[in-house]
């Protein structure tokens, strides 16, 4: 479990960004049922409202879109009435003191360890490593 550096967003490859989408609906799940996601590296979005998370998918799907990925936008309607609609919270709010330099290094050295296995291929990795190159 992870949610990415919202930095990363338009960066990330297929197979994270699909998988990204698929994570905040799981998180979001946990915390609906249980109150809380229980996983170390994603119980952090606790300590924000759940307006960060909503303003997140939205960075989100606006990506996907970009893209020409499809999603189901009522499934994600659905979700904005738990989380509420984003509102006012702008990027640079948007889990600020987490979503910051060092996680975003984290997150890169994530997708390193990936690429160096393949996953993402050598040409997605050159992408990354030439936005963030400050980073590594």
């Amino acid at each position: 479990m992870r949610i990415w550096h919202k930095e990363l967003l338009p960066y990330l490859p297929l197979m994270q960004i699909k998988g990204q989408y698929r994570e905040v609906f799981l998180v979001a799940s946990e915390i609906r049922k249980k109150g809380t996601p229980n996983h170390i590296l994603v119980n952090r979005v606790q300590e924000y409202s759940l307006e960060h998370l909503s303003a997140y998918l939205q960075m989100l799907t606006a990506e996907m879109e970009r893209r020409g990925l499809r999603f189901d936008r009522a499934k994600v309607e659905a979700l904005y009435e738990f989380l509420g609609k984003p509102g006012e919270i702008t990027p640079s709010e948007l889990f600020a003191g987490w979503h910051n330099e060092r996680y975003l290094k984290q997150c890169l050295y994530n997708l390193q360890e990936k690429a160096d296995c393949g996953r993402p291929g050598a040409e997605e990795w050159a992408i990354i490593e030439k936005a963030f190159g400050r980073c590594l």
